[in-house]
């Protein structure tokens, strides 16, 4: 017990010590994000197309997938970020927070993002919307994400750490080049190793 407990406070020590140099996160202008604060979430490089928009896909009607338009810049919708655990309602890189797309849908009142269900002919987690705002827990996992730090950008990860418990597959936020519509092209959002570089544009 004596050689447990000094480890122990070291550990807590240390973890005090990550919790305090957590950076926020900044938009293109150079502020820090509020938390309920609309911004819309960009590609890192603008002229690859438009920001994020949910779209119907996979030759579905619902649920609503979240997309970026290669072509369009009319069609993104702003963004809304809910932390797990807020600092002075600023939004800090690697935290836990709910994503919420402020658009209106038929298919479901929420529009939260989430992971959808694994998608076995494509072999892929897509992400939706629909998922739960907040009370995180084991029956909220899939609706947590994070932003990270990505060379000198952004980038959006699944690796929530919300349930203690919970075994989770960490992997980033990146776009598929397919195309379901032939009139308006555009990629689709899933978990996927390499990661879509991302910034943030006050709405």
């Amino acid at each position: 017990m004596k050689i447990l407990l000094p480890f122990l406070f070291i550990l807590l020590a240390f973890c005090l010590v990550q919790a305090e140099n957590l950076q926020p996160v900044l938009d293109m202008s150079h502020k820090e994000l509020q938390t309920g604060t609309e911004y819309f979430i960009l590609p890192y490089n603008v002229s690859y197309g438009g920001g994020l928009s949910l779209a119907a896909t996979r030759g579905k009607t619902c649920p609503l997938e979240v997309v970026l338009h290669v072509e369009r810049y009319d069609d993104q919708i702003p963004v809304t970020f809910h932390p797990a655990n807020t600092k002075d309602g600023v939004v800090l890189e690697s935290t836990d927070l709910n994503i919420k797309f402020k658009t209106k849908t038929n298919c479901v009142k929420s529009t939260i993002m989430k992971v959808d269900n694994y998608d076995r002919s494509r072999k892929r987690y897509y992400l939706t919307v629909g998922g739960v705002e907040g009370n995180p827990g084991y029956k909220t996992i899939k609706n947590w994400f994070k932003i990270e730090k990505y060379n000198d950008n952004y980038k959006l990860m699944y690796c929530p750490t919300i349930c203690e418990f919970c075994k989770v597959v960490c992997k980033n936020v990146g776009a598929y080049d397919d195309v379901y519509d032939d009139t308006i092209p555009y990629s689709v959002f899933a978990l996927k190793a390499e990661p879509q570089m991302v910034m943030f544009r006050k709405a």
